[in-house]
Formats: structure tokens, sequence, C-alpha cells
């Protein structure tokens, strides 16, 4: 479709050097032909030329002191992609590999993953090329300030509100509270995953975790299957992985691996998740220290995986979780899974699977959910805690828990709803996809050109 390919050849040429960014809107214009043929009035209105560029981008420096009195220096961001639905949303991430062209690719498949929620929030998100590994707690919290004294004049409890990522925990989301509570002298809800002393939800923590596990769950039911008994394999041990381990215990299944930057455990037995917990929570260890404990669970390195694949990918299973970072599965893992009997992959992470991959699993018809759909248990929650912050109360865990269970069964009907409308019932991408964009290109439609 010319029109499609003109709007990613100027994204090209306007954007330089963003291959992620490139890469997520790719596959979303590319799912978006169906409906821009069935309906002319997006195209009319250059939904898609403006939906690609951010309503704002703010990069900034960030210059903090380590513990030797030596002056650091990083860079920070903040897109501010769509507000057509809600006020900006989306978490912020300290990691060596953000740039411009990843904090792009994030906000823009935010944009989609907020929408289907159903939820008014907009999408945007940001970060910093900061590595708070191997950093003490006060050169952490000095570089919170030090961010927060630039990006607290962006954000606003109806404005932006940024939770946490990759890199960026409660203790680092405590840490920007507090700065931009002295420099704004407001105490609002302007950042979600906060300590449930001051004002965070019960459940937030676990959110994304759970909610993949329940979009699976919903695709395989519509399928007639189950996890129950089923071996699962995750990738990653933080946040998510750790919550995606603890729900498919409490359905019945038996997750066998996590990972890390460095290496990968297997154990056949099941993963113990507490003591998961103690390493990767409490001591904040690597999995090294896991074998240590389970003589029985195997260690690979990463240097001993077999040649461009992901060993996680490499063990028998019913399903897959990828919840650790982008593009982490590739076509060669995706044909490992299927080989070995997988016929489920809900993504936890963002945009872990590579194109190729993904093309796959859609070839394949197997139960594939991307990350804007299986993942938006997060940001879901997030927008729960911001409604408990305007309305001054708190939610116990089973009703924050129930609400996510029916928000991620909303999402699971309404991309399969639109995979059917569309002709193609098994492709959850197509369906994502078109629903998310409907949604905010009618309110921009609605809302004028602005």
């Amino acid at each position: 479709m010319p029109y499609v390919k003109e709007v990613f050849n100027y994204l090209k040429r306007s954007s330089p050097s963003q291959t992620e960014f490139y890469q997520a809107a790719e596959e979303v214009l590319e799912s978006l032909r169906p409906l821009i043929e069935k309906y002319p009035k997006y195209a009319k209105h250059k939904i898609i030329e403006r939906i690609v560029e951010p309503e704002r981008q703010i990069f900034f420096r960030v210059n903090w002191v380590d513990d030797n009195g030596e002056i650091q220096v990083n860079k920070g961001f903040r897109v501010e992609f769509n507000s057509a639905l809600g006020p900006y949303k989306g978490g912020l991430r300290f990691h060596p590999s953000v740039n411009a062209g990843v904090i792009k690719f994030l906000g823009f498949e935010q944009i989609f993953k907020n929408a289907l929620t159903g939820l008014q929030i907009g999408g945007g998100k940001g970060g910093s090329d900061f590595d708070p590994k191997g950093k003490s707690d006060n050169e952490i919290m000095r570089f919170c300030q030090a961010f927060m004294t630039e990006l607290f004049r962006h954000i606003g409890a109806n404005t932006d509100v940024p939770a946490g990522d990759i890199g960026v925990g409660a203790r680092e989301i405590g840490y920007m509270f507090g700065m931009y509570k002295k420099l704004a002298n407001r105490y609002e809800g302007v950042l979600t995953g906060k300590s449930l002393l001051w004002g965070g939800s019960l459940g937030r923590t676990q959110a994304t975790g759970y909610g993949a596990v329940y979009f699976a769950k919903y695709m395989l039911e519509a399928r007639n299957e189950t996890l129950e008994n089923k071996i699962c394999v995750v990738s990653g041990s933080g946040n998510v992985a750790i919550y995606t381990i603890e729900k498919l215990y409490q359905i019945g299944a038996i997750p066998v691996t996590c990972s890390d930057s460095r290496g990968m455990i297997y154990d056949k037995e099941g993963i113990d998740l507490e003591l998961l917990k103690e390493l990767k929570e409490v001591k904040r260890q690597r999995l090294t220290e896991y074998v240590k404990h389970r003589p029985n669970a195997i260690y690979t390195p990463v240097e001993e995986y077999e040649e461009g694949t992901n060993a996680v990918y490499n063990i028998p299973c019913f399903a897959a979780f990828p919840s650790a970072t982008q593009n982490e599965l590739n076509l060669k893992d995706a044909k490992n899974l299927l080989a070995n009997g997988c016929i489920c992959v809900s993504e936890g992470a963002n945009m872990p699977s590579t194109p190729d991959a993904v093309n796959l699993f859609i070839k394949e018809k197997i139960a594939y959910g991307p990350g804007k759909a299986a993942n938006a248990g997060g940001v879901a929650t997030s927008q729960l805690e911001m409604a408990q912050n305007a309305s001054m109360v708190n939610w116990t865990f089973e009703e924050v828990e129930a609400k996510l269970e029916q928000i991620m069964k909303n999402i699971f009907e309404t991309t399969s709803k639109t995979a059917t409308e569309f002709g193609e019932p098994t492709n959850l991408v197509l369906g994502a996809n078109i629903a998310g964009f409907r949604k905010v290109a009618d309110a921009m439609i609605e809302q004028g050109l602005v």
C-alpha cells in the first residue's frame, strides 16, 4: 500500500538511525493496511503521519556526583507521544542501552498498549543511559534527584505520569518522588509504582507478570487448552519474570527457567520462587548463586549458549513467557520453541520477539500474545494507582487483582474480536494493532487538528 510505505519512508528520513523505533512502527503500520483500505477517513485526516510523531520530545543533561567525588554526566529522555486518550503514561528506564530510538519505540508501543486497557491514559516513555548496577544507594539517590530537577517541569498528575521500567524500581521511584515533591511543592500521584506507605497500590508490583499469565490463560481457553500441569519457560529475573513465575505456580503450571544478562537457570523440578526473590529482590545477586542452593539446577552462562540463540528457548515447553528485553527471541529461537512443542507465547517484555520470529508464530497460528496486549497489565494497574490517589482511597489486593484480571480478559476479547473482523482470527498482532490504533485515531479526529 503506497500510502503506508510513504509514511514509513518519511519516518526513516526524519528520524535517522532509530532502529528499534522503525521496527515498532513498521509492525504497526503494516498491520493497519486493511483498516486504512476499509476506512479512508484515517488517511484523509493524516492520522498515521500524526501518530508516528511525538507531541513532545524532551532531551536533557543529568549531572551528578559519585561516591568518589567525581562528576558524572548522563542523558535524560522523556517522549510524550500521544495524549488523545488521557495524560501521557509510561515508564522510565535506566539502562546503558537507552537512547532516543529505544525511548521512541517504547513510547510508540505504549500508545496502543494503553489504548487497549480501555482506561483514560495516553502514551509516553522516558529514561536515561545511567546504569544502576554496581552503584551505591547514595549514588542512585543523587542521580535520581538530579534527573528529577529537570523532569519535574514536564510532568504532573493530569499531564504526564511516569512509572518504573528496567532499572527503575520502588527505590528509584521513591528518590524521584521525594525530589518532585520538594521542587513542585505538591503531594500528588505524579509517579506510579510508589511505596504502599505513601500512595502506592497493592498489586502493582505483580501486575505485569500476572497480566501476561492471565492473557495466556484466555488465549488458551479459546482453544480449549489450559496451563495447568504444563511446563513453561520464562526469561528474565526481574520484576516481570518473578511475578510471571509466581502466577504460573498459582494456576498450577510448572515454570522451569529464568535468566539474567550473564546466563540462565534450568531447574527441572520448577524454579524455587522464594530463593529467586531473595537473590534478586533482597540481595540483588547474580543467578550464579542460585545453583549453590539448588544443586540439581543447571546454570548455563551466556558464553555457552548455542550461537545465535537464547538458551531459555531451547528447553522443551508448552508455553513461553519472554520477560527480559527487546529482541531477545529471534527466528532460530522461535523455531526451537515450536520444534520442542511450544504452542503458546505470551510476551511480558516490550517487543521481545524479532519480526521474523513474530511472523513465524503468526504463520503457525500458535497462541501468540504480543507485548502491547499481553503485558498491558502493568500500565493498567498503574492507572488503578492513579485512580486511588485521585480519590484518596486504598483498594485491597483482591480488588486490584480482580480488576486486573478483568482488564486482561477485555484486552484479549477486544484483540480477538478485531482480528476476526479483519479475517485473521488467530492473528492477535493484527487485532491488537488495529484495535489500539482505531481507538486513538477516532479520538484524535474528534478532538480536531491539535
